[in-house]
């Protein structure tokens, strides 16, 4: 099926025209389940939380709502922010989290939060969370201390399970489970959850006091049924130039220092970068690179996503983001956990009673 920028548009008209003319229908189930509250730190544009909270359509299927509300959220970059609110909504506080950790709620269900990878990445300066940025991780162990969360989620770069950050990762996760956690992690190609690229992401998941498993999700579409670059792009080869929808791209020509990949047709993306520039990959069939629209098919934002700024930006936050699909399928295996802890808790009051 195909799934076009177009047809987005006239989707979005529908729904507006139908909400002004008072045409709605009775409550869905989605709107009167039960909500779990979540705290989200390094939100970036809103690729995790969207997936999360569900309620999205990508490539012609629709991934339902889930049982999340995001009560607090915080990122550094404005343009993100600005992002994040456009699309998801609601507030997001913009600046350090140190500025505004002590705005959080007092307690959540959920903490999630990608802290920031940069000191960590095969193609960062390698500084482990000793560095400036990957060092925030510990405003998360921070957050984790203060709210005592049932459970959080943590995702990161590969980088973080190789060897000269193995020290950086004994840490991370001793500083977690000192607080009292269940802390567990895994590798995740993104491929197999019904993204179109090869990226590759480490969840790092602790679950308070051990009450519940956390069952990892399993492979959506395994390796023979991966999405590939053409399945997620081909309807946009002939849309023109659209500044609105990021259909725009890097005029760098190839080149040694700018890169000179080209797309197969027949496989996923490789992994979309933040930091870019000139290195985003050529069309399977076009003489030009991708454009953001395209990559951001890639990390499988939906089409009435819209970004709030220019190629440059919106090129890294599309880049930095958790993949909203991926995030909607592990969303399954979260709460799966948060009803088993929540059981665990009515039967400790039954007991008392």
């Amino acid at each position: 099926m195909s799934y076009s920028l177009t047809s987005s548009r006239k989707l979005n008209r529908i729904s507006k025209n139908k909400q002004r003319s008072g045409e709605t229908s009775s409550r869905s189930p989605e709107q009167v389940m039960k909500k779990y509250s979540v705290v989200s730190m390094f939100s970036g544009c809103g690729g995790m939380d969207l997936g999360l909270v569900g309620g999205f359509q990508y490539l012609g299927k629709r991934f339902p709502k889930n049982p999340f509300k995001i009560e607090w959220a915080n990122d550094l970059n404005p343009q993100a922010c600005a992002t994040y609110e456009h699309n998801l909504k609601h507030k997001i506080n913009v600046g350090s989290v140190w500025d505004h950790i002590d705005t959080m709620p007092d307690t959540c269900d959920l903490l999630i939060g990608g802290f920031p990878c940069q000191d960590i990445s095969i193609n960062g300066k390698r500084r482990g969370i000793a560095g400036e940025r990957s060092g925030l991780y510990r405003a998360m162990v921070e957050a984790v201390r203060r709210m005592r969360p049932k459970m959080f989620v943590a995702e990161n770069v590969r980088g973080l399970l190789y060897a000269y950050n193995r020290e950086s990762l004994e840490t991370v996760l001793k500083d977690f489970t000192d607080l009292g956690y269940k802390v567990t992690y895994k590798l995740y190609l993104t491929a197999d959850y019904g993204v179109p690229q090869s990226r590759e992401r480490v969840l790092i998941v602790g679950v308070q006091d051990d009450v519940a498993p956390f069952v990892e999700p399993e492979a959506i579409t395994p390796k023979g049924e991966w999405i590939t670059s053409k399945q997620a792009i081909q309807d946009l080869e002939n849309a023109p130039l659209d500044q609105l929808y990021s259909h725009v791209w890097s005029l760098a020509k190839r080149s040694g220092d700018q890169g000179g990949r080209v797309l197969n047709p027949e496989k996923p993306s490789p992994t979309i970068r933040a930091e870019c520039h000139g290195n985003n990959s050529f069309h399977y069939s076009l003489p030009r690179r991708i454009s953001m629209r395209e990559a951001a098919r890639f990390q499988s934002f939906p089409d009435e996503f819209i970004f709030q700024a220019r190629l440059r930006e919106t090129e890294r936050m599309i880049g930095n983001a958790v993949p909203p699909v991926f995030a909607w399928h592990v969303a399954q295996s979260i709460k799966a956990t948060l009803d088993a802890f929540n059981e665990s808790d009515e039967k400790i009051l039954v007991a008392a009673e």
